[in-house]
């Protein structure tokens, strides 16, 4: 169990700051507003509260990628293995097995930083200088810079991966219910182009039912519990795989393809 802490704060606004004075920035920026001004908010600012678009704007990533992105990996390998032993996956179609590995992996990765409890830190992306630009005429870097901030996550959605290993700390989840919940994730038969939907339903339904049994047995049949987990778990679907692999993966693999990454991982003997 390994646990980093986080320098961005949840209810940490980010508008009016990294505003220059100097007098070069001034002349360079004159035709361009303050950034300061298109965003009005409070100073304590909840990243759920309407009124202010800094978060969705500010783009972030890790501060310790190399400490985080090697407990990340950790973190994919144990999810992979997972998947790969459980028998009823196994039994799928090949390729259905590859489109729920392709298009599950990232929600089943951050309930895996949830299981592992590994948190972690994030900082604002910093962006070349207007002067560098100008001053080397980077055309070609300017490609290449436009497209890593393309794919650079923001601060809201790195807030809805936080918001959600919070609340799933806070409900002292136990390794049997983590693993139906792997389960719940797994087997979603909304994913296109399945050769059995109707199977992985009642592979997912089954891993509900089992879920639900077990926290009867556990909990005194406590349904709330039942209920805030699956809510909970339905934030996920929000969660971006682009994000996910910018931030964890993209700092230590460089530009990867997941997907294939994924596929040779599951081939190979894992443990």
């Amino acid at each position: 169990m390994a646990c980093v802490s986080q320098s961005v704060s949840l209810d940490k606004c980010f508008c009016g700051q990294g505003s220059h004075s100097s007098i070069l920035y001034s002349i360079l920026n004159k035709d361009y507003p303050k950034e300061s001004s298109c965003c009005r908010c409070q100073h304590h600012h909840h990243p759920s509260a309407p009124g202010c678009s800094c978060e969705f704007r500010k783009k972030v990533v890790l501060k310790t990628p190399e400490a985080t992105c090697r407990l990340a990996s950790e973190v994919l390998l144990k999810t992979l293995t997972f998947i790969k032993n459980l028998p009823s996956f196994c039994q799928l179609p090949e390729e259905d097995q590859v489109l729920l590995v392709q298009n599950c992996w990232a929600p089943l990765f951050v309930l895996g930083l949830a299981q592992e409890r590994v948190d972690f830190e994030v900082v604002e992306a910093v962006a070349p200088s207007l002067l560098r630009r100008i001053l080397l005429n980077q055309k070609a870097m300017d490609g290449l810079d436009q497209e890593a901030d393309l794919n650079t996550p923001t601060l809201a959605e790195v807030q809805r991966v936080k918001l959600f290993l919070v609340k799933f700390w806070s409900m002292d989840i136990s390794t049997k219910e983590y693993a139906y919940l792997k389960g719940i994730t797994l087997f979603n038969p909304d994913v296109s182009s399945l050769k059995t939907p109707h199977y992985i339903l009642a592979l997912q339904q089954e891993a509900q039912h089992t879920l639900n049994e077990f926290i009867g047995m556990t909990h005194n049949g406590d349904q709330m519990r039942f209920a805030q987990m699956l809510l909970t778990l339905s934030t996920l679907r929000t969660v971006s795989t682009t994000s996910v692999t910018e931030l964890f993966f993209r700092p230590v693999l460089g530009k990867v393809n997941m997907n294939e990454l994924l596929m040779e991982m599951l081939c190979a003997k894992l443990y």
